[in-house]
């Protein structure tokens, strides 16, 4: 005997869906699965899975800037290197990939 599904409908924004199936294909994971899982999840905890959360200070990417926000993030940058503010980029780098190994970022 085969086994009932239903179908799910939900609306999302096409760049979400195309991160998120990008993401699940590298995974070898069908959608259909991963909604699955999800809402196995949602039963096994009695609610979400995670916890909702917005993550404090993360910079916006270039592509979700105003050219405002940018020229203004390019000013401050600009006034930090006239002040000696500035990091060497291979000392930046070091510390990134320092905190991507400990998980900070």
């Amino acid at each position: 005997m085969a086994t009932r599904t239903a179908n799910v409908t939900a609306r999302v924004e096409p760049e979400i869906k195309e991160q998120a199936e990008a993401v699940m294909e590298r995974l070898g994971l069908p959608v259909s699965t991963a909604i699955n899982m999800f809402y196995r999840q949602i039963i096994l905890w009695n609610g979400l899975p995670f916890r909702p959360s917005v993550p404090v200070n993360v910079p916006k990417a270039l592509d979700e800037m105003s050219k405002e926000e940018f020229d203004a993030a390019m000013a401050i940058g600009l006034e930090q290197a006239k002040q000696g503010k500035s990091v060497p980029v291979d000392e930046a780098f070091d510390a990134l990939i320092g905190e991507i190994a400990n998980g900070t970022v």
